[in-house]
């Protein structure tokens, strides 16, 4: 017996508004690989032990990038709201918002809209697209 087809399987609307909400907010995890951590150290012209030691927070889970007191990321700049590392931005920041928690039912994703002002919105994906970016990594 086939599979049923997920619920988005005609597709979803994103278009990134560039407002820096999903950097934002309560605290949480960026969780980055050792690719991932050279790849931003490279960007900020730094030594991959001097990036850990001042940007890394080590969890029982894995290495999460470190936050703001306020839950902002440490690399969402205040002023402009771009991020200071973009071009090597994590799998997780770059697969937003096409990860397995919002797409989970069309609930969880009316509530991604809610939230994140590009979401619903913009570029049409299609099913492949959106399983392409969902299976890069398990958020």
């Amino acid at each position: 017996m086939a599979q049923d087809k997920p619920w988005y399987h005609e597709g979803l609307r994103f278009e990134c508004s560039g407002c820096g909400d999903c950097c934002s907010g309560e605290p949480g995890y960026v969780w980055v690989d050792d690719a991932e951590i050279a790849a931003m150290a490279t960007v900020m012209e730094m030594d991959v032990q001097a990036f850990e030691r001042r940007f890394v927070r080590e969890e029982p889970q894995g290495k999460s990038l470190v936050e703001y007191p306020d839950g902002d990321c440490i690399f969402l700049q205040p002023d402009t709201r771009k991020c200071s590392v973009y071009e090597a931005r994590p799998i997780q920041c770059r697969t937003w918002p096409f990860w397995n928690s919002n797409l989970k039912t069309r609930r969880a994703w009316k509530e991604t809209c809610q939230v994140c002002p590009g979401s619903g919105t913009g570029k049409l994906y299609t099913l492949e697209e959106i399983e392409t970016r969902r299976k890069e990594k398990d958020v």
